[in-house]
């Protein structure tokens, strides 16, 4: 059985279609998924998927490409956290990418994050694109290791998992893996020590080869763990199993 530790199913593509897609996971042999906050305006919307579902969980944080949105504080991110089925703080990090200008914002956001998951006690779910030197600086400064977490849907250089993976997170490999173009991924995605591995779709972006182009839904994360089982020389079930369980450990749901 396969877990998805990333996927988006509050957004149109996927809510308006909900109990189809849940039927396709169950048929694809995925057993859970962590739908994942992205404002704290939707957030009422993940966590009632996830307190409706039992085969949802919830995070609750503010994506760093959200600009103009409520801003969080360590209090309220803190007290939402321990609402029923929230197990992460996130998605928080950084991305200088799409934005321009003073990126202060960004980094005083995650900041935040990370001080809610340490007086949390919840693992932290981390974006960081084109901007991986101030995450890890941030990171250490704030001592994210103490939360811990996973670097979500990574793209870096196997230097960068390195340094992630030393301050004590998990790498979550996505269907970009499964790209022709993704060599540094399929690098990193073989390497990856078994217990710090997870799998995800960040559906409904983002489909696995066979499906790319299309929507992507958390069924299809079952592409991913053949891609990287592929990439490890070993079994597809022993993909399945060692990220099953590391998703669990890490997030504290069994």
């Amino acid at each position: 059985m396969f877990v998805d530790s990333h996927c988006h199913l509050d957004f149109p593509e996927l809510s308006q279609r909900l109990p189809e897609v849940l039927a396709s996971m169950a048929q694809a042999q995925v057993e859970h998924a962590l739908c994942i906050s992205v404002t704290l305006e939707d957030w009422p919307r993940v966590v009632a998927l996830a307190r409706e579902n039992h085969q949802l969980s919830a995070s609750v944080g503010v994506h760093p490409d959200n600009a103009d949105v409520g801003e969080p504080s360590v209090d309220e991110l803190v007290r939402l956290s321990r609402e029923a089925k929230v197990v992460a703080i996130g998605e928080t990090g950084l991305d200088y990418f799409r934005a321009t200008g003073d990126l202060s914002w960004q980094r005083e956001r995650f900041r935040t994050h990370i001080r809610a998951a340490r007086e949390a006690g919840k693992p932290l779910i981390i974006h960081t694109r084109a901007a991986s030197e101030d995450t890890l600086r941030i990171m250490r400064e704030e001592r994210a290791g103490e939360a811990g977490g996973v670097m979500h849907c990574f793209t870096e250089d196997w230097a960068v998992a390195q340094s992630a993976l030393d301050l004590g997170f998990h790498i979550s490999i996505s269907g970009i893996v499964t790209f022709k173009n993704a060599a540094i991924v399929r690098d990193v995605a073989s390497r990856v020590p078994d217990d710090r591995l997870l799998i995800e779709t960040d559906s409904p972006y983002l489909a696995p080869v066979p499906h790319r182009g299309r929507t992507n839904e958390p069924a299809w994360v079952a592409h991913v763990g053949v891609a990287v089982a592929h990439l490890r020389e070993t079994a597809v079930e022993a993909v399945a199993a060692a990220t099953t369980a590391n998703y669990y450990r890490l997030f504290g749901e069994r």
